[in-house]
């Protein structure tokens, strides 16, 4: 399965999949990537400038927040939840597909609905698992070993709340997968949840290139 997670539909798919979707739903899954993205975005954002002020101040005061380390540490977990569901809907997790291209049309459109389905029970699992975690940090009022000793239900709701996330993205993708299976729709099933190959992730990296282009052309 496209396996690592933690990114996005560029120009290029969402131009393909705007001409075989209904809009409603190609506009659901921009919003929803650009809201994730955003928040990815912001966390690590504010992570650096914290970094920032803690590196400064102890070069310059002697002074140390003494919570960088520890705010690092969060920004990890709940951007890697973020991340997860980033990069299943720009079908950018990582799949074994030497093979893959050189399978028969309905081969292919059963292993990537196998792959959809597989990857949205996986993503439940997690979600489970955490919960349980969550179930004890309360039952035990869990806080950090750190000087700030913060109540780990806090970080760890945060966390939790991305793998439902994650969960409820895998879910959406694997029902959408099953339709288009049951249907007999090989090639849309194919065209929306085959891996990318070579040149449809350089045909990303030009967009972007000619969107970075035009923009810097546009500033003064």
């Amino acid at each position: 399965m496209n396996g690592g997670a933690m990114t996005t539909d560029r120009p290029s798919v969402a131009a393909s999949a705007d001409r075989v979707a209904p809009a409603g739903r190609v506009d659901f899954k921009t919003r929803l990537e650009t809201v994730l993205a955003t928040v990815f975005g912001v966390i690590f954002l504010g992570l650096a400038v914290i970094v920032t002020i803690e590196t400064l101040s102890r070069k310059l005061f002697n002074i140390s927040l003494q919570g960088a380390d520890e705010l690092g540490g969060y920004a990890l977990a709940v951007g890697s939840t973020i991340a997860f569901s980033l990069a299943l809907i720009g079908r950018n997790h990582i799949r074994v597909d030497v093979f893959h291209e050189k399978f028969s049309p309905r081969l292919q459109a059963l292993l990537n609905w196998i792959s959809m389905v597989s990857l949205a029970v996986f993503a439940l699992f997690i979600a489970w698992v955490a919960f349980k975690v969550i179930q004890d940090t309360t039952a035990y009022r869990s806080t950090a070993q750190t000087p700030w000793a913060t109540p780990l239900i806090i970080p760890q709701s945060v966390w939790y709340a991305g793998l439902v996330i994650f969960a409820l993205v895998g879910c959406g993708l694997a029902w959408r997968a099953t339709q288009l299976f049951l249907r007999g729709d090989i090639a849309r099933l194919n065209r929306d949840f085959n891996p990318k190959s070579a040149k449809e992730e350089l045909k990303e990296e030009l967009d972007d290139l000619k969107l970075r282009q035009a923009s810097e052309g546009a500033t003064p």
